[in-house]
């Protein structure tokens, strides 16, 4: 009986947060504090890197607070909810015609950053009227009636303005 429960926990342990994208890749990480003098995962902030199956040549950045001991090495901690997004061009930016449109947006990331019910997810919003997509990252865990919430801006103008025509004079 205690196999199976530790196999368990050390499948937690390796799995990591979950997340909707399957190109999401830890960039690095740096440990923030020391825990259990350093016999257990120490409390750190990490960097992933995921890619918008609907929108060409755009990567996004999160960085995230990751618990640390012994509650965090077996995925049962509670993360902080706190994340800072950056998105960049990484060539031709272009919208596919499945990328959901309106004032709802579409989620293209998700991390779990506890056992149960809190994640942190990454919507895209197509911005028409400026040419840009709009990535807005926020917590499902409220703070004080608001949750956290970080926004990052791709330009998709000047791809399609390159293969626009010129305007007859």
């Amino acid at each position: 009986m205690r196999r199976p429960a530790l196999a368990l926990l050390a499948a937690l342990a390796a799995a990591g947060p979950a997340s909707a994208a399957d190109e999401t890749a830890q960039v690095g990480y740096v440990n923030t504090a020391l825990t259990n003098l350093g016999l257990t995962r120490s409390h750190r902030i990490v960097v992933e890197r995921f890619d918008d199956p609907e929108v060409r040549n755009v990567s996004c950045y999160i960085s995230q607070a990751r618990t640390g001991g012994i509650s965090g090495m077996v995925g049962v901690a509670e993360d902080p909810a706190r994340f800072a997004l950056s998105c960049s061009a990484t060539g031709a930016v272009e919208v596919l015609p499945g990328a959901a449109r309106g004032e709802r947006g579409e989620v293209v990331h998700e991390s779990s950053t506890s056992l149960f019910f809190k994640e942190t997810r990454v919507h895209r919003f197509i911005d028409e009227g400026r040419g840009a997509v709009v990535y807005l990252a926020w917590s499902t865990k409220l703070v004080e009636g608001s949750p956290f919430s970080a926004v990052a801006v791709v330009p998709v103008a000047a791809a399609a303005t390159a293969t626009a025509p010129a305007p007859a004079r």
